[in-house]
């Protein structure tokens, strides 16, 4: 009996104790402190999450400056020339229909050809790119523009889901990245997407 009166008394203490210190930890400076550590650790979480999308980029001022004007959407802004095809390819600055029509599109989102970035060029399948398929790792893409000729070579070929993001994502030096539709011979709406990516390799300026 004495053993379970001693029990009593000390669970009745210790639940007092929980009780006053609940109280004062809500009615201090702790219950702040331990809220705003987790708040900011959440904020560290959404951080890093919002970190992994594309994101536009600030323009580097350190980095050299080839266009002083900027071109509007449906402007003409140079060529795509593509030795192994034979073939020159008008560029025009957007991808909306207006500008597929006419020739290749210039993604307005992305650095114009030979700023350092990534630079994304896209054609329909069945007009301006319909031979793209013969284009390959080691193969040249010339690009000409009011500002100079810039050369790449293709370093990588890849198939992607038409809604695959890392297309345009941002590159730590000069990319071209030229985009269609994929397969060549899909009838409809193609699934998939056709991806060159090269890198500048020369530049002459005007």
């Amino acid at each position: 009996m004495k053993r379970r009166s001693k029990l009593r008394i000390v669970l009745l203490t210790f639940s007092i104790a929980f009780i006053l210190f609940g109280a004062w930890f809500s009615s201090t400076n702790a219950f702040k402190f331990i809220k705003g550590y987790l708040i900011f650790k959440s904020g560290q979480i959404e951080a890093k999450e919002i970190h992994k999308k594309p994101v536009e980029q600030e323009p580097d001022e350190s980095k050299e400056i080839l266009y002083l004007n900027r071109p509007t959407k449906g402007e003409n802004i140079g060529k795509l020339i593509i030795p192994k095809l034979d073939a020159s390819l008008p560029i025009f600055h957007g991808t909306d229909e207006e500008e597929l029509e006419k020739g290749v599109g210039h993604y307005a989102q992305s650095v114009l050809p030979g700023e350092e970035d990534n630079s994304v060029l896209s054609g329909h399948r069945d007009t301006v790119f319909r031979k793209l398929g013969e284009v390959g790792k080691g193969d040249l893409l010339i690009v000409e523009t009011s500002t100079g000729t810039f050369t790449y070579r293709v370093k990588n070929v890849r198939i992607v889901d038409k809604d695959d993001r890392t297309v345009i994502v941002p590159k730590p030096r000069a990319t071209l990245t030229v985009s269609t539709c994929y397969p060549f011979d899909f009838i409809g709406a193609s699934p998939e997407r056709y991806i060159l990516v090269a890198n500048l390799i020369s530049k002459k300026l005007t």
